[in-house]
């Protein structure tokens, strides 16, 4: 049992750079298209089909945060600071938007901004896995 038990921790500690990969492509993919959404009005826009009017506060300068810094931990280029951006983000949207109306995330829609603020987190933390252009390009 325990050469099986070896044997799999390798299989995942092989995988992992791989696996961290995959979390930070799909979390700034999402991350990204909620700026997009809200910046250009596409893929069902923002609160109901329309756009943030340039230079609104804080729903411009969030949604530009958020399709930057998500398309920056997407490749991989900045991952830590553009991840820890996005995590301070989310925390801001969740204590100044979010926990007025309850205290909660069920109970208040704070949802998506708490569990992208943990993600991003994690990934400030853990790094960019592998296939990150950020180490391409220090080559």
């Amino acid at each position: 049992m325990s050469d099986l038990v070896t044997t799999a921790r390798a299989a995942t500690d092989a995988a992992r750079p791989h696996l961290v990969a995959l979390y930070r492509v799909i979390t700034g993919l999402l991350f990204a298209c909620h700026g997009a959404a809200s910046l250009f009005g596409v893929l069902g826009g923002a609160h109901g089909g329309g756009t943030v009017p340039a230079g609104s506060w804080p729903g411009w300068y969030a949604a530009v945060i958020q399709l930057v810094c998500g398309l920056l931990v997407l490749f991989g280029i900045g991952t830590r600071t553009a991840a820890l951006a996005a995590s301070g983000s989310m925390a801001y949207a969740y204590f100044s938007v979010h926990q007025q109306t309850a205290l909660f995330p069920l109970q208040n829609g704070g949802e998506p901004a708490v569990l992208f603020c943990w993600a991003f987190l994690l990934i400030a933390a853990v790094g960019p896995g592998s296939f990150a252009l950020g180490s391409r390009l220090a080559r």
